[in-house]
């Protein structure tokens, strides 16, 4: 989608406010109050929130207007499971066509996580998420199946995705991060069923984190 500068100016502006729990999940996203925010005209305040919309940040309302995307737990548990099934599908089907090529770009997404936790240049969530993207959709790609790559980008929600990477504590970004050097093991070796089996425990893994990030509760890495 190309955007105006104004329009990722406010895109980027209200995207971050709603990570940030500026603007609260079920938040009625008034046209006035994000111009304000944003410093922009209403055109690119539209522009912006047709994009959150398509990215399920914000879903729109018949005659109400946007409002936060709001999920309840028992929906987000779903999520989370079916993304570990067709994800773990994925994997397994990927141990079987993936390429030389595509395991270096799974080794060189996971080098760039490993180096920036090890210190080596500035943290940055923002580049682990893209790191962590570019891995994944990778791995998709491998399956040469668009019906199961369409099923899991279906299942990919963006601000849970985004959520539970901010909250990651330095511990679990480790972890997922030796979940990808343990997944590119296994692809390497063609086994589906260990490469099945690690994407499945990565993706609950994730899905604990976020769990009890949105209950307020810490996690054992929390505590280390």
């Amino acid at each position: 989608m190309t955007m105006s500068k104004s329009a990722e100016k406010a895109y980027a502006t209200i995207r971050n406010a709603v990570l940030d729990g500026y603007f609260a999940p079920g938040d009625h996203l008034k046209e006035e109050r994000l111009v304000e925010l944003c410093g922009v005209s209403r055109t690119p305040v539209r522009e912006a929130i047709k994009r959150l919309a398509a990215e399920n940040y914000v879903v729109m309302k018949p005659h109400l207007g946007a409002h936060v995307a709001k999920w309840s737990p028992q929906e987000i548990k779903d999520i989370f499971r079916l993304r570990a099934m067709t994800e773990g599908m994925a994997a397994r089907r990927a141990a079987e066509l993936i390429t030389p090529e595509q395991i270096g770009i799974l080794k060189e997404q996971h080098k760039i996580v490993d180096d920036m936790l090890a210190g080596k240049g500035e943290f940055s969530i923002e580049t682990f998420i893209t790191a962590n993207k570019v891995f994944h959709n990778t791995l998709l790609e491998a399956t040469r199946s668009e019906i199961l790559k369409q099923a899991v980008l279906r299942l990919v929600s963006p601000p849970i995705v985004t959520r539970t990477a901010i909250n990651f504590t330095h511990n679990e970004l480790k972890r997922s991060n030796a979940h990808h050097l343990e997944l590119i093991e296994a692809l390497e070796s063609g086994n589906g069923d260990w490469s099945d089996a690690v994407m499945q425990t990565h993706i609950l893994a994730a899905y604990q984190r976020f769990s009890a990030t949105i209950e307020g509760q810490p996690t054992e890495t929390d505590r280390v």
